[in-house]
């Protein structure tokens, strides 16, 4: 076996090159669980690879394009107006869930909670295209688990304060569509 994507299909090592970068840029997932996706990756898209010394690279890789690139950001980046808004929405008595793997286990969040006032969440997968896109989608849903609906307050009053905290978002075919530049910091 071979430590070095130069053995692998053009596709194959862009793919895996991609999600270290997903994963590491997320700033939710830790050292361990990177480590796990992307040797499930390798063993599942290049098999003949030595996922224990690959991985390493990939995220060494990742991590220290994201260290150039982070010595330029503003003191205040749109993550951190995000970060801002979720807290907000907890005081204001909303479960917030972030970077959940599904659907069913912010379901169970809200369920736990005593007298909630509604759920925002975004999964794993929400975070790695506003990685690579700018968009993150936030979904919203009534204490009932329905989603809320144009005009509901409980959606003009989470629109409004991600705008006041200058994060331009829509709300479109059952979700909000927050316009963000994902620039989280990150220690791994």
């Amino acid at each position: 076996m071979t430590n070095s994507l130069q053995s692998v299909d053009e596709r194959t090592a862009r793919e895996l090159r991609g999600l270290a970068r997903v994963l590491v840029r997320s700033g939710y997932a830790d050292h361990a669980a990177i480590t796990a996706a992307l040797t499930e990756a390798v063993q599942e898209d290049a098999p003949s690879m030595d996922a224990a010394a690959l991985v390493p690279l990939l995220i060494g890789e990742a991590v220290m394009d994201l260290n150039a690139e982070s010595a330029e950001w503003p003191a205040a980046t749109d993550p951190d107006r995000l970060d801002a808004v979720l807290s907000e929405l907890e005081k204001l008595g909303l479960v917030v869930v972030r970077y959940t793997s599904d659907h069913h286990a912010a379901r169970q969040a809200l369920e736990a909670a005593p007298d909630p006032k509604g759920l925002v969440f975004f999964t794993d997968t929400d975070v790695w295209h506003a990685v690579d896109f700018s968009m993150l989608e936030l979904k919203l849903w009534h204490p009932d688990t329905a989603n809320v609906a144009p005009g509901e307050p409980l959606l003009e009053d989470v629109l409004t304060l991600l705008h006041e905290h200058d994060l331009p978002a829509t709300f479109d075919e059952g979700r909000i569509e927050v316009t963000l530049d994902w620039k989280r910091r990150v220690t791994l």
